[in-house]
């Protein structure tokens, strides 16, 4: 990366308020380490999610189109139950599609991604879509058995038995 550049850390939490995090004005939830790095860099405070669900809003952010351009207009796995019919998506993000990751490798940047992915099997996964670093990032939404070792999920190493997925996650040397 060129020494003149910023360092860029965009972190997308799903099923998150706009007012969760103590720096947004929470009095309920402590968040001290998102605080501290919002006070070190930049905050957002007029945006709207591209879609109500996760794998379209990333597929969204990814590419920068609006989801049914994409066309991953629901969450991967997800289908509507009652009157309404389903629409058609597609199940991953289009190897087409230029990615954030591939835009910033472009202007000399390394790229890491780091947890849910969400957007398509293994031939979809972030490497496949210019990320150099990928952690954890699969087709699932969420560990299959659980958030304590072992946790079964493709790209990352189970942890030693019944440790804690995000303490682990933080624990762990991460290298390029």
């Amino acid at each position: 990366m060129k020494s003149n550049q910023p360092n860029i850390i965009f972190i997308l939490i799903d099923d998150m308020g706009w007012k969760d995090l103590c720096c947004y004005g929470s009095d309920f939830y402590e968040t001290p380490n998102l605080d501290r790095l919002a006070s070190e860099g930049m905050m957002f405070t007029n945006a709207y999610a591209s879609c109500p669900v996760c794998s379209p809003t990333r597929a969204s952010v990814l590419s920068g189109k609006y989801p049914a351009t994409v066309g991953v207009t629901n969450w991967i796995g997800g289908h509507e139950k009652g009157e309404l019919i389903s629409s058609p998506y597609i199940d991953h993000l289009p190897l087409e599609e230029k990615s954030i990751a591939t835009a910033l490798k472009e202007g000399g940047y390394c790229t890491w991604h780091v947890g849910k992915w969400h957007l398509g099997t293994s031939q979809y996964y972030p490497k496949e879509h210019g990320f150099d670093v990928n952690v954890g990032g699969c087709y699932l939404s969420h560990p299959i058995k659980g958030y304590f070792s072992p946790w079964y999920i493709d790209e990352l190493d189970d942890g030693q038995e019944d440790e804690y997925l995000p303490t682990g996650l933080l624990m762990k040397p991460l290298i390029l």
